[in-house]
Parts: C-alpha cells; structure tokens; sequence
C-alpha cells in the first residue's frame, strides 16, 4: 500500500471517499493524530486494529463533530456528561457513557460503554463532518509506540499500512485527551490529560483518579504498555543523578540524551558536555513537546534520560505517560 501526505484542503475529497468505502484515513486533532473509520461499519473499524497491531480488547474512541452525533451514539448522556461537554467540548477531553445500539461491539470491545470525543481542531471537525459518520480513532501509530504529533511521525511508523494522512501540522496540545467513565457512581478519570481532575472537580463537584488492578480496560491506554521508544528510557530523581546516569552510559559507550525543561537543563554542572532536548519553561510546553522530543530522541539517541515533572496539574498528565514509556524505571 502506498501512503499519501495531504493537506485538509488538498486531501478532504480523497479522505472522506476512504470513509465512505470502509478503509482508513489518518487525521490530525488538537491531542494527537488519530488514525479513523466510519465508527458504524464493522469491517472498516477491524482495519483500525490490524494497521495498528492493536489488541482487540482496547476500546476505540468515537469521534463526533457536532453535540447531536454525541447524542446518537450514547444510550442516554446524563446531567454530568452535559456539564462536563458544555464546558469543555469541543476540546481535549472523551467522556465514557451508556453507548447506543448504533455503536458495534468492535468499537467498544465488547463493553455497554463508548468513549465520545468532539475534537477542537477545526481540520479534525471539517474532515468528520464531511464524512457524515462518527469517526472511531485511537492514535495513529503501531501498537505501544509513541503517539505522534505529527504527520510526519505517522508516515514514519505507518508508512504503507495506511492509504493517507491528512497533514493539519503540529498537535497543539500535544499528549492524548482526558477520559472521564460517567457511568461510575463518582465520575472518575480513567487518564488524566490538559483537562485536569481540578479543573473537571470545578464543574462536577466530585471527581476522582483511578486507581487498581486493571482487569477489564475501560478507557484506551490502561491496560497495555504504551507511549514507548524504541530504546531504554528512565526518569531522573534528580538533576544529579541525571548527570551520574548520562556518565555510565557514555562509558558504556550508550548515546543518552537529556530530555528536560529548559530550567532543568541549565542547573547541569558542565552543562555543554549534555547532549540534550529543551521542553520549554512551562508544564504546558512540556506536555505540547514530550512527544516530538521522544520521537527525535528514538531516532538518534541510545538512551533516554528524562526529568521528573512532579504530580500536579498536567504535569502529573505528562508523567502518566512517561512512567509508561519507560516502564517505571528510575535513576
């Protein structure tokens, strides 16, 4: 299979036309690119799955450009699920309800639930509504690989399993949607994201973090590794031990590199011995760059070390993905 790269403008006709006859386009969104099909056709959202290399008992979340495709895919969206899309839709956050019998089992694995996201990006709204379906989309890269940000992320790792990527440039935000289970007696937060559990507590009241053995997944992302380089990664307690680490692993001859605020980087005794990619000054550069910066650091460096960001705000977001890039481990 060949895989184009167009732009919205240029590729729209092409897109919606792969919809419509059940394959696989790959879309941009504020959070990350998604890799999309007709949400209602069997067939179209199994080759979602074997693109992706992704287990069949990972829920898909379903993509809506307007509130009343929202409510044709839910059995029923409550009072909360309305609070928490009047605030915060279109924008970086899927909600988990009821799902309605259009929805197939395949997008659901097999759950009475669905995920339903109304993205913010305009070039994601423009290319579902021309469809003229809910688009079901995880992440538009291979099966536990980082999630790209940008088309030529996708192209990179998905070249020739997809017909086309859409090319809506950068992802703004930069790190996968918040999802929130309403159908729990307290909404709780399956995976935290830009949309944080202070900021859903302010419009809900009560809200909590999920926390457990995860049996059933109920959300994408909670029960397989995912977000991982190609090569070791580790976070760093320290800037210290960042630096002792970086120094074992040139004497073993390893390539690290130091992913890190801006800050972070330049309180580095002998800093210009640090081979090194600069995140920004803010948690939200940070969670705007993390990605790009694993994508580069994969491609040309042996070993990751990265900075711890803390547990509050969307830096604790960011470190949700980061422990589970680097499987957990420490330096």
């Amino acid at each position: 299979m060949q895989t184009k790269i167009l732009s919205i403008e240029d590729g729209l006709d092409d897109a919606v036309g792969l919809i419509k006859n059940g394959e696989v386009v790959v879309f941009p969104t504020e959070t990350v690119y998604g890799l999309g099909a007709n949400a209602l056709d069997v067939s179209a959202v199994r080759k979602i799955f074997i693109a992706k290399g992704r287990p069949m008992d990972n829920p898909l979340i379903v993509h809506v450009a307007d509130f009343d495709t929202a409510e044709s895919v839910s059995a029923g969206l409550g009072e909360g699920a309305r609070k928490l899309m009047r605030a915060f839709m279109p924008g970086a956050i899927t909600v988990i309800v009821e799902k309605s019998d259009l929805i197939p089992d395949e997008v659901s694995a097999g759950l009475p639930t669905v995920g339903i996201r109304f993205p913010a990006h305009e070039g994601a709204r423009k290319f579902i509504k021309a469809c003229g379906v809910p688009i079901a989309a995880p992440s538009a890269n291979t099966s536990t690989k980082i999630s790209p940000t940008s088309a030529e992320h996708v192209y990179e790792d998905m070249q020739g399993r997809v017909p086309l990527i859409l090319d809506g440039g950068s992802c703004q935000v930069g790190i996968e949607s918040t999802i929130v289970d309403m159908t729990a007696d307290v909404p709780t937060v399956l995976r935290p994201g830009a949309i944080t559990p202070q900021m859903l507590a302010e419009v809900l009241g009560e809200v909590k973090s999920f926390a457990g053995k995860i049996i059933v997944a109920r959300a994408p992302g909670m029960k397989y590794r995912h977000y991982a380089p190609s090569c070791p990664m580790a976070v760093a307690d320290s800037a210290l031990s960042a630096a002792e680490y970086y120094a074992e692993c040139e004497k073993n001859s390893l390539k690290p590199v130091i992913i890190a605020k801006s800050g972070y980087l330049s309180s580095l005794e002998s800093q210009e011995k640090f081979q090194r990619i600069d995140l920004g000054d803010s948690d939200v550069e940070v969670m705007k760059n993390i990605y790009a910066a694993m994508h580069e650091a994969e491609k040309y460096y042996g070993v990751i070390i990265c900075e711890d960001f803390g547990d509050s705000g969307v830096a604790a977001s960011v470190m949700n993905r980061i422990n589970k890039a680097s499987g957990g481990r420490r330096v």
